[in-house]
């Protein structure tokens, strides 16, 4: 099998997986019952809380808290602008700065942000991958400045550049050249980061964009299996830079199949390491951070959230998960206040100081079913990576959107579950609460973050030396059109000089360009399975009633403004109400007001449905409908959907909007609701 110049090696069908149980051995391949002999009798799981949000001040007071109460690692949440590689002064990202994680312009805001935090005795973990070349850069260089050298630094960078192609979106550059950052990191690594983690391979965000366990178990580790041939490639040893991976799965709420889902992981991984050239049994430990599923939340009872948080991190250390993060009860209302951050935290504590999980090595080894549901999980997996490497490799497969497709349509089909009543979450379809209850939730001050923000980079342009500055871009340049020179070594000469991460981001999209992905078809899987859909036949009449109405079928626009990638419900949504018979457009992701405005006069639509996940629907929505008002379309009604706090909602209530639909919301009842208002104007 062939990639884009790569030969995949066959990896071979092992029958003594089906039917005959792998003794469930903690620490001896292939470490089905876990990577560590003894497991958390000696060494409980890191309590590691991904968070980060406003300015890196903000962010350095909220972590030192934390690590007083019982946290043993960090974990960074950056804000989108970071993500996509844009400074808090370019004009596209006016409303994410601060938004859904810190703003991160300069090695000055990372010194900042690690501020008397000690980075040789602290395991850092940082969600990057876009930006991963500047981001990395920085911490190198914060590290040095603190005096602790690069060979002391412990912790892991993401890195997982195909997952953002798959589901996440926060990518920069074209495929082939993020693979070259990737390849770049692990050189480097593998030379002078000899405790850190060079890549964690993510699956958390495919079980987020709906994929089942047995699809984001198979599709994480085809991905982590082309890393390995990347690396390989690059002229690395494999068991050089095997033992520094590690990887990132999502907890949901089917407890025991998440269970079998992380065991099923490491009997796999250990294969494919096996299969690709490794030797040593360290190269095969697949070792793992988890984190309870934020789909599963609910905005309807959010106290019901402590709950379901509780229960998936159990099934996480059941599982042996090496680090967790636990959600809070409000995160699919806004990012979570201290008061819930404790809470998420404290399960945590609870659990090991308390529930007495840190006895035993391997809790639930030997439970038939465990063990039945663990072969399973292996088979179904197996099946889906082979279909993979049949088509040449994760990097073919996402190029020809088989792995895309198979997630949207596992995420229409759970949809559609859900709003026919099928499948039951309490609170939202099944013993629904009697009021809403209003919760407090986290404000951010976008314009305040924003103004600080301008005037760091003002500060710091004004202090440092141009020339050296323009010298060390160049260099990096250079450097992204030769192979035989290293990236990111290059680009931790630029942030040394106080180069910018726009500026060097900027630098490699001079060579590598900007990728923009290609619009994809939308699934026929919602109308399927909607027959036991109440709302379902009703929308569908009242569109008709539309149609006689106006003399056409109601035509919406499914736009994501700003900088977050994140198109589950956009597509869902997309899916859906073409479906009930809607003429939809989808968007391309990261518009602008001004280019969401255009789109929708030159295709003439009636609605324009905005999904937000992060934030900046405040300062984007209200610009959106300025902008109609001024062209004098003000007739095409703007609606709102997503992780929208009521406090917001009532806001953009003011400034126009039609409506506002939060998590949860029946896609079908969605549209009755829609219509109509609309037959009644």
């Amino acid at each position: 099998m062939k990639g884009k110049g790569i030969r995949f090696r066959e990896v071979p069908f092992d029958p003594s997986i089906k039917g005959t149980p792998t003794p469930p051995v903690t620490g001896f391949p292939p470490f089905r019952g876990g990577p560590y002999a003894t497991m958390y009798v000696s060494q409980p799981w890191t309590i590691r809380q991904y968070a980060g949000f406003s300015t890196a001040e903000e962010s350095n007071a909220f972590y030192k808290k934390n690590l007083a109460a019982g946290q043993r690692g960090l974990s960074v949440a950056f804000d989108l602008a970071t993500h996509r590689g844009y400074d808090s002064d370019h004009p596209r990202v006016r409303g994410d700065v601060g938004k859904a994680g810190v703003a991160m312009d300069s090695v000055e805001d990372m010194k900042i942000l690690f501020d008397g935090i000690p980075l040789h005795k602290m395991s850092v973990s940082m969600t990057m991958n876009g930006a991963v070349i500047p981001i990395l850069a920085f911490f190198i260089v914060c590290a040095e400045e603190q005096g602790v050298p690069s060979e002391q630094l412990t912790g892991t960078i993401q890195n997982d550049i195909l997952k953002e192609f798959l589901v996440r979106n926060t990518y920069i550059y074209p495929p082939a050249a993020s693979m070259r950052l990737v390849t770049d990191i692990f050189k480097y690594s593998s030379a002078r980061l000899p405790r850190f983690n060079s890549i964690s391979v993510s699956g958390y965000h495919m079980l987020e964009a709906g994929a089942p366990p047995p699809l984001e178990l198979a599709f994480t580790l085809a991905d982590g299996y082309e890393y390995l041939q990347y690396g390989i490639k690059a002229g690395l040893h494999i068991d050089e830079f095997a033992p520094r991976f590690s990887f990132f799965f999502g907890i949901g709420m089917d407890g025991l199949r998440e269970i079998a889902k992380l065991r099923a992981a490491r009997i796999l991984w250990a294969r494919l390491v096996k299969a690709a050239g490794s030797e040593a049994p360290r190269s095969q430990v697949l070792r793992t951070h988890c984190q309870t599923s934020g789909w599963s939340l609910t905005q309807q009872d959010p106290f019901n959230n402590i709950a379901r948080t509780a229960l998936e991190a159990l099934a996480a250390t059941w599982g042996g998960t090496q680090s967790l993060h636990t959600n809070s009860l409000d995160e699919a209302v806004s990012l979570p206040t201290a008061a819930t951050s404790a809470i998420a935290r404290e399960t945590q504590l609870f659990l090991q100081k308390e529930a007495g999980l840190c006895h035993w090595p391997d809790p639930v080894g030997g439970s038939i079913h465990i063990e039945s549901l663990t072969d399973e999980m292996v088979d179904e997996s197996w099946k889906i990576i082979k279909e993979v490497l049949s088509l040449g490799g994760m990097t073919r497969a996402i190029q020809d959107g088989y792995p895309k497709k198979r997630i949207e349509e596992a995420a229409a089909l759970k949809q559609a579950r859900i709003d026919s009543g099928e499948e039951k979450i309490i609170g939202l379809n099944l013993y629904p609460p009697d009021q809403e209850l209003e919760i407090p939730v986290l404000q951010i001050d976008h314009e305040e973050v924003l103004q600080i923000q301008l005037k760091k980079l003002e500060t710091l342009k004004k202090n440092r030396s141009q020339s050296r500055v323009r010298q060390a871009l160049q260099h990096l340049s250079k450097a992204c059109r030769d192979e035989k020179e290293n990236i990111l070594e290059r680009a931790i000469e630029a942030a040394r000089n106080r180069a910018t991460l726009g500026e060097i981001s900027s630098a490699i999209e001079k060579v590598f360009g900007r990728y923009h992905a290609p619009a994809g078809g939308l699934s026929k899987i919602y109308a399927a399975h909607s027959m036991n859909n109440r709302y379902f036949k009703k929308a569908c009449k009242l569109v008709l009633d539309f149609e006689k109405k106006f003399g056409r079928r109601p035509r919406i626009l499914i736009a994501k403004m700003g900088q977050d990638g994140h198109d589950r419900g956009a597509r869902i949504i997309a899916s859906g109400f073409a479906d009930l018979g809607f003429d939809v457009d989808m968007g391309p992701l990261f518009q602008t007001p001004a280019e969401t405005a255009r789109h929708a006069m030159e295709n003439d639509v009636h609605f324009i449905g905005v999904s937000s996940l992060a934030g900046a629907h405040q300062a984007l929505i209200p610009e959106l409908i300025g902008l109609l008002k001024e062209k004098g379309r003000d007739d095409i009604a703007v609606i709102a959907g997503g992780i929208i706090p009521d406090t917001d909602a009532r806001a953009l209530f003011d400034k126009g909007v039609l409506a506002v639909f939060g998590p949860g919301t029946n896609l079908a009842k969605a549209a009755v609701e829609l219509m109509k208002l609309s037959l009644r104007g």
